[in-house]
């Protein structure tokens, strides 16, 4: 039986760059209904989901690996680059760009994790851009996050600040992962959450600024194992009108072992409701068409069963209900697993494939269920090792399923470029529907391509799914950065 117990968020004050310390506060607020597949993502309020990608080895004001991040608009005729036909709209941020707090130093990674989120519900968007190898003062790897405001014309550097702890440690890498969604009823934005080793910090915005929100500690709780985080996700799983959060890392009690820890949004807050079997990449949206959000995690290269050997990677899948996840026992097993011997999947299971080790969930086709694209960054495309490949399996009103599944890899027909040994394709993807047409278009990403300049992938959405017809790549050079060493595409925004 799961058991929904409340979890105090100890109140903490950290700095907000260009202002003054900010200790946690209520504003009253109304409960809005962000949902995952709703995708937050749309800075200029056009109805188009943009694009934005980090590149945390890229090469800002002369500093190499200080990194950058890119913004691609939708429009009506789709994403493009600064020199696609017909034009559409890019930009470039960095530290060194005019207006944006900090500067740009060798090895902050700017742009090493990504989200987006409307935190000072003016109806558009935000990025948060987190440098988890900043250094501050003489304090190595203590992190920093940097809010970009978005507006009519798209993100802004004007009014852009930047987050760090109070109280900086030696390799926390605080932004190591973050996300933004309706958390809570009292604050009428959408709640920061940053993730560092030791935790998550909230941030809500309030009298005109952002300001610390409280803390969610994964360490050391009485009832459940301790955590040190990973990622995060944001999904409605119960169809309240707040976003819940999934905070996944590796248990310190079971040889980290991958967990997750639940906490459900509400109007004061988010609590903690469970914890889950986890992985390193995570995803949500509506699976089964129900009106509820599901959850996807991938874990590359672990089996459910310890006891079991090492496979190529695995995807397990919890369902959305009007209980969110009470039906969900207490270390409950997701009610689907996936992997590259499940019967339908293409591919065959083999230690190293990386199956799961990134994973996006959108609606391809239309057809009102979401569905899933799978990264499997470690697959070996005939006798190439480690080209990589992505996956495709559709959503249905049960769940996920095989029926119709795909597979991609750059030795597929229309996919520009040739297989080659260490590129790792997919070990990122993300599904946007950048022309608002009701389908998703595949961005599959290769960070180490071109001895780690990265590149990325489009391939088109169509009433049968994902297809390679008319795909192109870019890189960091496509859009007015360096792209020498980039990494570009080490994250993008889902």
């Amino acid at each position: 039986m799961t058991h929904r117990r409340s979890t105090a968020v100890a109140a903490a004050s950290f700095l907000l760059l260009g202002g003054a310390a900010l200790t946690p506060a209520a504003f009253a607020g109304t409960p809005g209904g962000t949902y995952a597949h709703d995708r937050n993502s749309d800075f200029d309020g056009d109805g188009y989901d943009d694009v934005l990608t980090g590149a945390p080895g890229g090469t800002d004001g002369g500093r190499k690996g200080a990194g950058y991040v890119t913004v691609q608009y939708g429009a009506a005729s789709g994403m493009g680059t600064a020199t696609s036909v017909p034009r559409v709209r890019t930009a470039v941020f960095g530290q060194a760009t005019a207006g944006v707090p900090g500067s740009a130093e060798p090895g902050d990674g700017f742009g090493t994790a990504v989200a987006t989120g409307d935190l000072d519900a003016d109806g558009y968007d935000d990025a948060v851009v987190a440098a988890p190898g900043e250094d501050e003062g003489s304090v190595s790897d203590a992190g920093r996050v940097t809010v970009l405001h978005g507006s009519r014309d798209g993100l802004t550097s004007a009014r852009s600040v930047s987050l760090v702890s109070d109280v900086p440690a030696p390799d926390a890498r605080f932004g190591l992962s973050v996300a933004a969604a309706r958390l809570s009823g009292a604050t009428p934005g959408d709640v920061l959450a940053v993730a560092d080793r030791g935790g998550v910090s909230l941030f809500a915005h309030g009298a005109g600024s952002l300001g610390g929100a409280g803390r969610l500690d994964t360490a050391g709780v009485p009832g459940r194992h301790s955590m040190r985080p990973v990622s995060l996700t944001t999904g409605n799983y119960d169809g309240d009108g707040y976003a819940d959060l999934l905070v996944s890392g590796s248990s310190l009690e079971e040889d980290y072992r991958p967990r997750s820890f639940l906490y459900m949004g509400a109007a004061g807050g988010p609590a903690y409701t469970c914890s889950l079997a986890g992985g390193s990449a995570t995803a949500s949206g509506d699976i089964d068409g129900d009106g509820y959000d599901d959850l996807v995690y991938g874990r590359p290269d672990k089996p459910e069963d310890e006891n079991e050997p090492l496979t190529g990677g695995s995807v397990g899948v919890y369902l959305g209900s009007a209980d969110g996840m009470e039906h969900v026992d207490e270390l409950g097993s997701p009610v689907q697993v996936w992997t590259q011997d499940t019967a339908g999947v293409p591919g065959t299971a083999e230690l190293g494939d990386g199956f799961g080790a990134d994973v996006s969930l959108a609606d391809i086709d239309g057809d009102g269920h979401a569905d899933l694209a799978v990264g499997v960054p470690g697959e070996d495309v005939g006798t190439v090792a480690d080209a990589g490949g992505v996956r495709i399996l559709r959503g249905s009103a049960t769940g996920l399923t095989a029926v119709g599944a795909k597979s991609f890899d750059q030795s597929a027909a229309g996919v520009p470029g040739t297989a080659e040994a260490g590129d790792r394709w997919g070990g990122q993807v993300r599904l946007a529907d950048s022309d608002a047409d009701g389908r998703s278009e595949l961005l599959a990403a290769a960070p180490g391509e071109n001895t780690g300049d990265g590149v990325v992938w489009w391939l088109a959405a169509s009433t049968e799914g994902t297809v390679s017809t008319g795909s192109w790549s870019y890189g960091g050079g496509s859009l007015g950065a360096s792209g020498t060493g980039a990494r570009f595409g080490a994250s993008i925004d889902e």
